[in-house]
């Protein structure tokens, strides 16, 4: 396995990544492989440049997010990537039909270039629930999983039943704990509800360890990325702790 992050909570607390050059010396130093997507490129040569900084400092990306969907799925294939995520005009919605619909046409032209798109079952959108992301990966064959443990640990879901059923579906991982803010609150205010944390740290305790002992157990070998929403310290402290984390369960 791989392991990486996903940055967006970093860029929330920074208000930006203004020298992707250093971020990856700050994650390789406290023991990451990389980053989930090479982002914020405007042209081919800017993703050319951008994929040879990581090879520079042997850290290595999951998939590339262009300046528009053609452009993604394209430098992603180019780049010899495998997945991009799906990021159609319905993700936001609760219409799963109109998704699945979407979605299959994306799918078709991601295969096209020889990639995947993958669903990031989320809480707030279409794939929130162990109900929805089954309705979608039952009714959308052509789309794999990025697997979010705490997304759908937070909506009810069950990650064990959902590796179980499909697991030749889940082409990447994220690994998220969470603690309640206030836990009277409905899902649909989740962000009032809870925040996430760091690994270990939250209501999920051990189970991602567990999660990614069943994944390792099935053959899985594709990237883990830690993803903190949000944090209350320097990134690289809670990172660095989440690390530490997968280190003891023996990742």
């Amino acid at each position: 396995m791989k392991i990486g992050i996903a940055d967006y909570g970093m860029n929330v607390w920074y208000g930006g990544c203004y020298d992707i050059e250093q971020r990856l010396l700050d994650l390789k130093k406290i023991g990451y492989d990389g980053i989930e997507r090479l982002d914020e490129v405007a042209s081919a040569a800017e993703a050319l440049e951008k994929a040879a900084l990581f090879h520079k400092h042997g850290m290595d990306f999951a998939t590339c997010r262009g300046p528009n969907l053609q452009a993604g799925i394209r430098w992603t294939a180019a780049l010899g990537k495998e997945y991009v995520w799906l990021a159609i005009g319905s993700a936001g919605s609760r219409d799963i039909p109109l998704f699945c619909r979407q979605s299959e046409e994306f799918a078709a032209a991601c295969k096209t270039w020889g990639i995947k798109a993958i669903v990031h079952n989320h809480l707030g959108q279409a794939c929130e629930s162990q109900k929805n992301l089954e309705e979608f990966l039952d009714n959308a064959p052509n789309c794999g999983l990025l697997l979010d443990t705490g997304h759908l640990a937070a909506a009810g879901g069950d990650c064990f039943r959902t590796i179980e059923k499909y697991y030749d579906r889940i082409v990447a991982v994220h690994v998220k704990d969470y603690v309640f803010k206030n836990v009277k609150l409905g899902l649909d205010q989740w962000p009032e509800r809870l925040r996430f944390c760091e690994l270990g740290a939250g209501e999920m305790g051990q189970a991602n360890a567990e999660i990614l002992k069943l994944l390792k157990s099935k053959g899985y070998d594709g990237w883990v990325c830690v993803e903190h929403d949000t944090h209350l310290q320097e990134p690289l402290k809670d990172l660095a702790i989440s690390r530490e984390y997968l280190r003891k369960a023996g990742f």
